[in-house]
């Protein structure tokens, strides 16, 4: 890989960045303080199952979702449905749809969990990070992953076998596209030279929290990620917290500079009225039916584990959204507070 850029140096160009980097971001400040942990709902509210009608009203309770102080909404970037994988995320693209929401919103942080780097072109991927992130007033955060639905990758003509190389490429592009200034990229991606990339994010980065491994080293994602996404390892109890508070640790133990980089994981809830229910694995630990007891002790747990933000999933749940939500921000979130950070930096378009 031959990336150049014209006001960095080479081997530091596409490094990550600590929190220092993000002070006027208005979305990661509002997401991530240090020894902190904020909760975020995960997009859809409810499963696909065939019918469109699925997803009416969600507009209106991300809405609510953001007057009641959540950190972030998210959403997943899922370009074709895969029956055999049984997830169609929240059907809509994801960077239309959180334009979307952005002028629906006002102080949430609109996340992606995750970008696939690998499928898109990262000038395709930039111009629509770039433009949301615009929109929003600087609150665009991107979880970004190399992929993992088998079927997409040969719809797209790329060798699946090779997505960990074009991972890192693909970051590597994206980051000098954005960067101040006029880009100069040779890479096996492209050729950028002469020509200009608009618009530029409000702020002088767009947060990239690399999801699991995105097939490269622990060492990659401590030098070169704003953040890490992983899964919480088991929720039912304290075991996995514990286990997840070492691998935070030694991630952390590996960053160039020692500076902060947030962690962040989800779980998908089935929340039930009786607060004191335990915390109970379902479909083989993939979702966790607990009452809400059970999960403000397990949010304390992971924020001791060095987890800085939850985002919460209730697809599965046998409650309405609506009621799920009500309860988490009047019983929950007071224990787990957003941060308040800078204001979005609003344009009058």
């Amino acid at each position: 890989m031959n990336v150049a850029l014209q006001s960095a140096e080479p081997d530091k160009a596409f490094e990550g960045a600590s929190a220092d980097a993000f002070v006027g971001h208005p979305g990661y400040r509002r997401m991530f303080a240090p020894d902190r942990l904020t909760v975020g709902i995960f997009l859809p509210l409810r499963c696909w199952e065939g019918d469109m009608r699925v997803l009416e009203g969600q507009g209106e309770l991300v809405t609510q979702i953001d007057r009641q102080g959540f950190a972030g909404v998210w959403v997943r970037d899922v370009p074709l449905f895969d029956p055999n994988f049984g997830d169609a995320g929240q059907l809509f693209d994801p960077f239309t749809y959180l334009a979307w929401l952005a002028a629906r919103t006002e102080r949430v942080a609109l996340v992606t969990g995750s970008a696939i780097f690998t499928l898109r072109h990262p000038i395709d991927l930039a111009k629509m990070a770039t433009t949301v992130d615009r929109l929003s007033g600087g609150r665009l955060v991107m979880g970004i992953a190399s992929g993992d639905r088998p079927v997409e990758f040969p719809a797209y003509g790329i060798d699946m076998e090779h997505r960990g190389p074009r991972f890192a490429e693909a970051v590597a592009f994206f980051r000098q596209l954005v960067a101040p200034g006029r880009p100069s990229i040779s890479s096996q991606l492209g050729m950028v030279s002469g020509v200009d990339f608009l618009p530029k994010p409000l702020t002088p980065h767009i947060p990239l929290i690399v999801t699991g491994s995105s097939r490269q080293p622990l060492e990659w994602i401590a030098s070169h990620a704003d953040g890490w996404l992983t899964y919480p390892d088991v929720s039912h109890n304290s075991a996995g917290p514990r286990r997840l508070a070492e691998k935070v640790a030694e991630w952390r133990a590996l960053i160039p500079d020692g500076g902060f980089r947030p962690h962040m994981t989800n779980e998908w809830i089935d929340l039930v009225e009786d607060p004191s229910y335990p915390r109970t694995p379902l479909r083989g630990g993939f979702v966790l039916k607990t009452g809400r007891k059970g999960l403000i002790d397990l949010l304390g747990e992971w924020q001791t584990a060095g987890v800085n933000h939850a985002a919460l999933g209730m697809q599965f749940a046998a409650r309405p959204p609506a009621e799920i939500i009500q309860e988490l921000a009047e019983e929950v979130l007071p224990h787990f507070p957003t941060q308040e950070g800078p204001a979005p930096l609003m344009s009058a378009w």
